[in-house]
């Protein structure tokens, strides 16, 4: 939720009470068709984070396109009138130079193709932004995003079935009924490409990387200020989704995730993870000299399917995204252990809500 279970939505429309909003109704997803946008919902994403190998260097990157919806001008005939905004955020964690590289994009969309910089298909992915783009394709996708440090030319191919999140892909956030959004994952991806840092081409040995496609009307809860969030892709195949909605105390006001297994057991349903059977603990911090935001680099979490630590691969991979979404937020390339200590995935982490509560 991006930003992933819970992500994008707060992030654009702001942390308020979700009285008067409908609750969701449970659906069967439709492919394509819901691979591409919903513009009668509020806030949608779809996000991409993962890891390569490139000349012996480990890179991680993440690469998030976001769709919110302008309620005030839906009612506008001018073929000038804003109806979508279209976000974008993309990142690259130089492991061995110990350095975060990101970059980010905005742009109106009115629904008039000749006048528009941004675009989102609504029958399947298909996401242009500028010179960002992000297209789903058969057996996999492609993405370009060209920014002014660095360059990703990815392509991802898909090794296992949808991933269903929640309850058939309609995703609890929160005790209001209406706290809720339709949430598919595709982990296990196989990476391939391109990346550039400062002219230097490097091209992808091997890599994995991990798919949310998140939309939703709802506002999540009004005490929320932020939230704690791993999408592991574990080294036998398996995926692992957990997440907690914190309070401005630290408490926890909702969780959740889910658990699949790999190998011959990868088309099973995967362990959808119940409210109160998620807890993170966090282990070490770390003090952003941007932010003065402190944040844990390193968490236990306990979920039914293990205790699992989490451990940053390095520590500086703040985002500062208020040139667009407004907030800063910590998203990274992470580890995971096992309760044996033994070193079983690697995904990313996501962190929201340290800088300051998530407002617009």
């Amino acid at each position: 939720m991006p930003l992933n279970p819970l992500r994008r939505s707060l992030l654009l429309s702001g942390l308020c009470s979700a009285a008067g909003v409908q609750a969701l109704p449970r659906r069967a997803l439709q492919f394509p068709r819901d691979f591409g946008a919903h513009k009668d919902f509020r806030t949608e994403w779809w996000y991409i984070t993962g890891h390569a190998t490139a000349a012996g260097r480990l890179f991680g990157f993440q690469l998030t396109f976001f769709r919110s919806r302008v309620d005030a001008t839906q009612g506008m005939t001018s073929r000038l009138a804003a109806k979508q905004l279209i976000f974008a955020h993309a990142a690259v964690t130089d492991v061995q130079g110990q350095k975060l590289w990101h970059d980010q994009r905005i742009a109106r969309s009115s629904g008039a193709a000749e006048l528009d910089l941004a675009s989102a298909s609504e029958r399947d992915t298909a996401i242009v932004l500028r010179d960002w783009s992000l297209q789903h394709v058969a057996g996999g996708y492609r993405a370009h995003l060209a920014a002014g440090d660095f360059q990703l030319e990815l392509k991802f191919s898909e090794r296992q079935p949808l991933l269903l999140q929640g309850a058939q892909g309609l995703s609890s956030k929160g005790p209001d009924a209406s706290q809720a959004s339709y949430y598919y994952s595709q982990p296990q991806l196989e990476v391939g490409g391109v990346i550039t840092l400062k002219g230097q081409r490097f091209s992808l040995d091997a890599g994995t990387a991990w798919l949310d496609h998140e939309w939703s009307e709802a506002l999540l809860h009004p005490d929320a200020v932020g939230w704690d969030w791993i999408g592991m892709n574990l080294f036998d195949g398996s995926a692992l989704t957990a997440f907690q909605l914190r309070d401005k105390a630290g408490a926890a006001l909702w969780d959740g995730g889910s658990f699949r297994s790999g190998g011959t057991r990868v088309k099973d349903a995967p362990y959808i993870f119940s409210r109160g059977e998620v807890i993170f603990r966090p282990v070490r911090r770390w003090k952003s000299p941007l932010s003065q935001a402190t944040y844990p680099v390193e968490w236990i979490v306990r979920t039914p399917a293990d205790f699992y630590t989490i451990k940053a691969v390095i520590d500086q991979q703040e985002l500062d995204s208020r040139a667009s979404t407004g907030a800063i937020y910590w998203e990274g390339l992470s580890d995971l252990f096992d309760s044996q200590g033994r070193h079983v995935g690697r995904g990313y982490l996501e962190m929201t809500g340290y800088a300051g509560a998530l407002r617009m």
